[in-house]
């Protein structure tokens, strides 16, 4: 071999080194995030979900793409956003709330599924038991579906002198019936009257509040539902009624007052699963995460301009206050 045929040859080679090192190099992990709402709509969700992938190693944009699909509040469109997340082969689907995780269960049963829930997960038929789900899905139930009956005796507390208390529900919520009765039997006991208003659209929710006005019903109780969940700004700027949410993110936006859990600690703790099952553990050995922490959140802000004044009982119990 000559001079100049040895140079060529190690020159070429030298060349193909980088492609070679950039093919043994593994690609980034790839996510599906499913939901019903909007990009704003899920801006909580998201700043948790995206808190416990970096928990667990893992950045968006440096080591893990997302592939978001939402519905824009057209809940048929789910059905084909999830064949796509399919059809890309991503190695988890995120899909928050029940109707979604239908959706992505229905489109596969071996990409792992990790989920948000409100509602026991076992009753939907979602995980066969809390402690071993089996299949491809798991998840973090927040139990914000079963806080009506203490969130409106609270709400009572709150204003003692009230006679009747609203409470809005979604009718096409798949539960609406049994939240519904679970108040209306807590005011029972409590000595109060319940005016049930439903609500599932943009134009639903600005014609409950303007009954609400008019039947002069002194504070409303907000069901936990997907859709009010994607609907904050919107039901805190029409909070000239004393209100009590679900999220504590309500009074955080200016809402009154909240009794449950925190969106961003629950999609947390979906991305932190979300991290475990990227490293190679299966959703079936994670069993559904129960909620431990409910927080009573009072704006006395919001308070102040309402002409309330919160009983000392109240903020003793409150896990925070808002000035």
């Amino acid at each position: 071999m000559s001079r100049r045929e040895f140079i060529a040859l190690l020159g070429s080679g030298v060349a193909g080194w980088p492609l070679a090192t950039r093919a043994q190099q593994p690609a980034m992990p790839v996510i599906g995030y499913l939901n019903n709402g909007s990009p704003e709509s899920d801006a909580s969700r998201l700043t948790g979900l995206r808190r416990g992938l970096n928990e667990t190693g893992y950045v968006e944009g440096r080591n893990l793409v997302i592939e978001y699909r939402w519905a824009g509040n057209q809940a048929d469109r789910l059905p084909a956003l999830a064949a796509d997340l399919v059809q890309l082969r991503v190695a988890v689907i995120v899909s928050p709330g029940r109707v979604a995780t239908l959706a992505a269960k229905a489109a596969t049963t071996s990409i792992p599924i990790v989920t948000g829930f409100a509602n026991d997960p076992v009753q939907f038929g979602l995980v066969a038991t809390l402690n071993r789900p089996g299949g491809n899905l798991t998840g973090f139930n927040a139990f914000a579906g079963e806080l009506g009956a203490k969130a409106l005796a609270l709400l009572h507390e709150l204003m003692p002198s009230i006679a009747t208390i609203g409470f809005l529900e979604n009718p096409s919520n798949p539960v609406s019936e049994l939240r519904t009765r679970d108040v209306q039997a807590a005011a029972l006991a409590t000595g109060v009257k319940v005016q049930i208003l439903k609500a599932g659209t943009d134009r639903e929710i600005d014609a409950a509040f303007v009954s609400l006005v008019q039947a002069r019903i002194g504070a409303l109780l907000v069901g936990n539902d997907a859709f009010f969940n994607s609907r904050i700004e919107q039901l805190v700027a029409l909070h000239a009624i004393p209100t009590m949410y679900t999220f504590r993110e309500f009074v955080v936006a200016g809402g009154l007052i909240s009794y449950g859990s925190s969106l961003i600690e629950t999609y947390r703790q979906v991305g932190l699963y979300t991290g475990r099952i990227l490293k190679g553990e299966k959703p079936a050995d994670l069993p559904v995460q129960q909620a431990t922490k409910l927080e009573l959140i009072i704006n006395r802000k919001t308070a102040k301009a309402l002409g309330l004044e919160i009983p000392d009982r109240l903020l003793a119990l409150a896990d925070e206050v808002i000035e």
